[in-house]
């Protein structure tokens, strides 16, 4: 089997490559470019999409590798692919194949089907390194059709009480797919300066993304929603928004409650994640000899495995003291 190292980041040693690690490294796969999984490496394996996010949001000046989906690629007596992780725009796994074996590392993946994003794709690996943020049985989204429909009624409905309707996601992913579904349903999404520069970005990267929507700075439509990334920054730019009625896109409004911890009129559970019952078929799909997972509930996700029969361990928690990788 593929060596896998755990300390500070995933390592594949005889690749000599790092996958997604926080610190600068000599040579990194990035994932994606949400800002958790991007450092000053000095080289990077990453797809086009994911080059062109992170010089947007990093800067810098680094080698890049940049590998479109499911083109091989060898480098240092591996062959690598990368493979849609349906994830965010550009957002990839990396499949790994070598004499030792073959592995495959999701990154943040999710299998439900988005506007947004390419589907995600798989492949049969031995070794199966999967994030594990919703790792728990109680974490099964509804069907995200519906939960979108949720989301504009919650803004139609606003608006026809004369208020402004404003919705909390993240600059980059869940802004861009609650925009086009905003465009679709005849809603105007109003994007404060880092959001719209990551939406006029994924437009350009994506064909067929509508256009329509408008930065902050804009005299606003009648139409319009606003769409925020959650912080204190966005809370002191809302004071004078009134009256106005929020919710929060997060797929942990699974929990309850989730909308009173976020200061918010509501919740809806809207993530780029995959949930349990996902995460449960895609090591089905891979048919691993063992799987590693990292991230959300690791721990919990791979005892769940092994009463399943799958030889499962958490690299980010207590398991890696219990299995020599």
């Amino acid at each position: 089997m593929v060596e896998v190292r755990y300390q500070d980041g995933v390592e594949l040693p005889d690749c000599k490559l790092w996958l997604d690690p926080h610190k600068a490294k000599p040579l990194a796969f990035v994932s994606h470019a949400h800002a958790d999984h991007l450092a000053r490496h000095a080289e990077a394996v990453l797809t086009p999409a994911t080059a062109v996010l992170m010089r947007a949001r990093l800067g810098g000046k680094r080698v890049m590798h940049q590998v479109p989906y499911g083109l091989p690629i060898d480098m240092n007596q591996f062959r690598l692919t990368l493979l849609s992780a349906g994830h965010i725009t550009g957002s990839a796994q990396i499949f790994l194949e070598s004499e030792a074996g073959s592995l495959l590392y999701t990154g943040d993946f999710k299998l439900r089907d988005s506007r947004s994003t390419q589907p995600c794709q798989w492949r049969k690996a031995e070794t199966l390194i999967m994030e594990t943020t919703f790792g728990l049985p109680k974490y099964c989204l509804p069907p995200t059709e519906e939960t979108l429909a949720a989301i504009v009624a919650f803004c139609q409905e606003t608006l026809a009480e004369g208020a402004t309707p404003v919705l909390f996601a993240y600059a980059l992913g869940k802004a861009q797919e609650i925009s086009w579904v905003l465009l679709e349903n005849g809603l105007i999404p109003i994007l404060p300066p880092s959001t719209y520069r990551m939406t006029s970005l994924c437009a350009e990267l994506q064909p067929g993304f509508p256009m329509g929507f408008l930065p902050l700075s804009h005299p606003r439509p009648s139409n319009g929603v606003l769409v925020m990334p959650p912080g204190r920054q966005t809370w002191a730019a809302l004071k004078e928004v009134h009256p106005r009625r929020t919710a929060i896109l997060t797929g942990w409004a699974m929990d309850p409650g989730a909308k009173y911890r976020h200061r918010c009129d509501a919740a809806f559970p809207l993530s780029d994640h995959a949930d349990y019952p996902d995460l449960l078929r895609y090591v089905e799909w891979v048919q691993p000899r063992r799987v590693l997972t990292l991230h959300g509930f690791a721990s919990a996700f791979a005892a769940d495995l092994r009463a399943r029969g799958v030889e499962a361990w958490a690299l980010s928690e207590n398991d890696q003291l219990q299995f020599m990788l």
